[in-house]
């Protein structure tokens, strides 16, 4: 539901109170968002809304090992196939009030029913939860960027709420800019986290470690984009030495 259709309402945001004339939404442009990655791996997520919103939502959360329940009369195809092999939990109803929310970490409001979306809100917000109405950003405490995701690689693309469109074009160039040669370096170089804790004494030490890899020569990207991980491995080798050697020196 876009924000406009929450004109004339009752005003939830925590900033404002009475009429909303949407003030807000360009208020938010203003204040920067704090930028996290959520472990949600047991934790209780609810989506409230069956269509196709509350499906990409729903499966968003599965791939980071969410708990879902839903909670909709009605829902797509595909998220009754994850109720019925037990992917998620479906609770066939409307949203019945606060307890809904009962020991859940985060709710997404993805219906066509303004006075749905802002109950849920609201009762989010009185239980200091996450939540996220969808496309109305006057009423999120978070919201869900874009997301650019090869292996352990993840880029994210917010315009605060501002464009989910631009967002989007963004994430398709950057796609095609940053990729597997990315993804695989990252992994590559998490084989020797160990070993940098173990033997580089200090911060600074692993830091001009890791930052002589990935900004040195020859350019470890570009060897992936070829194809040769063992010229990669080899480079990582040699500045195992060379930092050891330092150590052992100092």
């Amino acid at each position: 539901m876009p924000a406009q259709a929450y004109a004339g309402k009752e005003c939830v945001c925590q900033l404002r109170r009475g009429i909303c004339d949407q003030s807000c939404v360009q208020g938010m442009l203003d204040t920067p968002f704090y930028i996290a990655c959520l472990r949600l791996v047991g934790r209780r997520c609810v989506v409230v809304g069956g269509g196709s919103v509350g499906l990409e939502k729903a499966e968003g959360l599965l791939a980071c090992g969410g708990e879902v329940t839903l909670i909709a009369p009605e829902a797509e195809p595909e998220l009754q196939e994850y109720a019925r092999e037990g992917s998620i939990r479906w609770a066939q109803r409307g949203y019945a009030g606060p307890e809904d929310l009962e020991g859940v970490f985060m709710v997404i409001a993805a219906t066509d029913d303004t006075d749905v979306n802002i109950a849920v809100y609201g009762d989010a917000e009185r239980r200091a939860m996450l939540v996220n109405v969808v496309d109305v950003p006057p009423l999120c405490n978070f919201i869900l960027p874009a997301i650019v995701r090869t292996g352990p690689l993840a880029i994210a693309i917010s315009t605060a709420g501002a464009s989910p469109a631009l967002a989007k074009r963004m994430k398709r160039e950057i796609e095609g800019q940053f990729g597997e040669p990315y993804a695989r370096l990252a992994v590559l170089l998490n084989e020797v986290r160990g070993w940098a804790k173990g033997t580089l004494p200090t911060y600074q030490d692993r830091k001009e470690f890791f930052e002589g890899i990935v900004g040195g020569e020859p350019d470890p990207v570009a060897l992936l984009r070829e194809g040769d991980e063992q010229a990669v491995r080899e480079l990582i080798a040699r500045a195992q030495t060379a930092h050891a050697l330092q150590v052992s020196r100092a």
